[in-house]
């Protein structure tokens, strides 16, 4: 593997304008809603900010038929200047805190927190 090994992600939401205010809010950022090619008809997904030339991969939320979000599938890190910030934010936004930030030794800290859908977010920062 040349590159870091995540390319891209999708997080799987029920109500997709819930989940879009949760990020938006969370992250202080604005998703952008992607065309969808006509046979993905029912599918509806909205991207995170993108910046191929830094470091992390780029990912959106996804709304399809007969995919569900929740806990136990795959763990998103999302990098942060200082996961605490962004922690204090999840609950007014209608998520949980699960993990305060913690110490992860010389790999910096994390925090966990739910979604308003259900999925378990990490949150990463070096400080």
């Amino acid at each position: 593997m040349r590159k870091n090994p995540v390319g891209w992600f999708e997080i799987y939401v029920e109500d997709i304008e819930r989940a879009t205010k949760f990020y938006e809010g969370v992250f202080e950022v604005t998703l952008t809603q992607m065309q969808m090619p006509e046979q993905f008809s029912g599918m509806e997904m909205w991207s995170f900010p993108e910046d191929y030339s830094a470091y992390g991969a780029p990912g959106a939320i996804v709304k399809m038929p007969n995919v569900s979000p929740g806990t136990g599938g795959t763990l998103v890190y999302m990098s942060c200047e200082d996961c605490a910030y962004e922690s204090s934010r999840v609950a007014e936004h209608g998520g949980k805190v699960l993990h305060e930030k913690f110490s992860i030794g010389d790999f910096g800290f994390v925090s966990m927190i739910e979604d308003t859908e259900g999925n378990t977010i990490g949150l990463h920062s070096q400080r």
